[in-house]
């Protein structure tokens, strides 16, 4: 990954923040004690790193800390954007139109979907080679509808991608809707978002405050004061 962003951001805006992620990503999974990780496909050589120094750590010092495991959805290891059906879906892209926001408004998430990129011809195919737009669309679809690639196929066999568009705009719409709504309302509620992040940041200390002191253990460092 660093590889890939820098050269795309160039020298001047390539951050030590990018260089040391996998190491930082690394932490964040040991000191919590994940025992499965979900992550893209992009992010697996990170858990392998994670992996690899776990794996070091017990060796020397005795079984310690958590192996992880990656957890690698087939089907959505990697979404593509709706603009450009060769590029994964992210956060840094260039242009906002081919990124779904789980905050969207549910007519701007609608928008986005029905401007979504296809391919020529009209028929409703899965071909990750020859139709990558189409072939997104169904996997996203396939995902949230909870239904077979291969059944999406014959139900838009004979349609147009005007009606598969429209069908997976609502059902995307449907989906993040509850999740939406929630994140609203603890928006709209200061004292109680401050109460829930309080909360699990107090978790999330426990958890961590135990996992240092196993480690301060067994590489015998004092505990701090």
């Amino acid at each position: 990954q660093f590889k890939d962003k820098s050269a795309k951001l160039g020298a001047d805006k390539t951050t030590v923040g990018l260089f040391a992620y996998p190491m930082l990503m690394a932490a964040d999974i040991v000191l919590y004690d994940a025992v499965a990780v979900p992550v893209g496909d992009d992010q697996r050589q990170h858990v392998e790193l994670t992996r690899d120094l776990v794996g070091r750590f017990n060796s020397r010092y005795g079984e310690t800390l958590t192996m992880p495991e990656a957890v690698i959805l087939k089907e959505t290891a990697r979404i593509y954007d709706l603009q450009s059906p060769d590029t994964k879906m992210s956060k840094t892209a260039s242009s906002d139109s081919g990124v779904v926001w789980m905050l969207d408004e549910p007519s701007v998430t609608a928008k986005k979907i029905k401007s979504a990129v296809t391919d020529a011809g009209r028929e409703i195919r899965f071909d990750r080679e020859e139709k990558p737009g189409v072939a997104n669309l169904l996997t996203i679809y396939s995902v949230l509808a909870g239904k077979s690639i291969a059944d999406l196929e014959d139900e838009y066999a004979g349609r147009g991608y005007g009606d598969l568009k429209k069908d997976l705009a609502d059902v995307v719409v449907e989906t993040f809707a509850p999740v939406r709504a929630r994140t609203l309302e603890l928006l709209d509620d200061p004292a109680e978002l401050d109460r829930v992040l309080a909360g699990n940041a107090n978790r999330a200390a426990s958890i961590a405050n135990e996992t240092l002191a196993k480690v301060y253990d067994r590489v015998g460092l004092l505990p701090k004061a």
